[in-house]
C-alpha cells in the first residue's frame, strides 16, 4: 500500500470489508488514524478492521470511555489474531495530558490501535501511521475512503 488507495463505499458493508482488507496489512506496533466528520464511517470501518485482526468483544464508538481494549481472538484467514485498541480522540481537544495518561505508546507495542478523530493528536505515537480520510456524500449514505501510509 505505497500509493494511496481511494474507494467508494456505497454500504456500511462495504466500509466494512475495506476495514477487514486494510487489517490483513496490520501488525502489533501499528497505529491506524481515522479522520473525518460526524457520519462518515469510522465506527463501521473500526468494526471491519477489529474483525479482520480476529479481536473478540462487539466494537461500538469508544466515545464515553474513550478508549477501549479488544483482546486477539480468531483472525481470518489464519495466522496469529492481534488485540486492538479502539480510541475516540474527540473528546481529547488536543489535551496531550489526557492522552498521554491513556498509555497509548505501551499499547502500540502489543496492539495495533486505532484512533477515531486522531489527526493532529496522534501522529507522534508511531513513526508511522496508516491514514485513513473519511468523506460521506450529503444526503446520502455512499462514503469515500482514501488511505495511506504516512511517515
Amino acid at each position: 500500500m505505497a500509493d494511496p488507495g481511494h474507494r467508494v463505499l456505497p454500504t456500511v458493508a462495504d466500509t466494512e470489508a475495506l476495514g477487514r482488507e486494510l487489517a490483513t496489512n496490520l501488525r502489533a506496533g501499528d497505529l491506524v488514524v481515522l479522520d473525518g466528520p460526524l457520519g462518515a464511517g469510522k465506527t463501521a470501518l473500526t468494526r471491519g478492521i477489529a474483525a479482520g485482526l480476529g479481536v473478540q468483544g462487539r466494537v461500538s464508538s469508544p466515545t464515553f470511555i474513550i478508549a477501549r481494549q479488544h483482546r486477539a481472538g480468531q483472525r481470518e484467514g489464519g495466522g496469529p489474531a492481534v488485540p486492538m485498541v479502539h480510541v475516540d480522540a474527540y473528546r481529547l481537544g488536543g489535551d496531550l495530558d489526557e492522552l498521554d495518561a491513556l498509555d497509548l505508546d505501551t499499547d502500540l507495542h502489543q496492539a495495533v490501535v486505532v484512533v477515531e478523530w486522531g489527526r493532529g493528536v496522534v501522529e507522534h505515537l508511531a513513526e508511522r501511521h496508516l491514514r485513513v480520510v473519511l468523506s460521506r456524500e450529503p444526503d446520502s449514505d455512499v462514503r469515500t475512503a482514501i488511505w495511506e501510509w504516512v511517515g
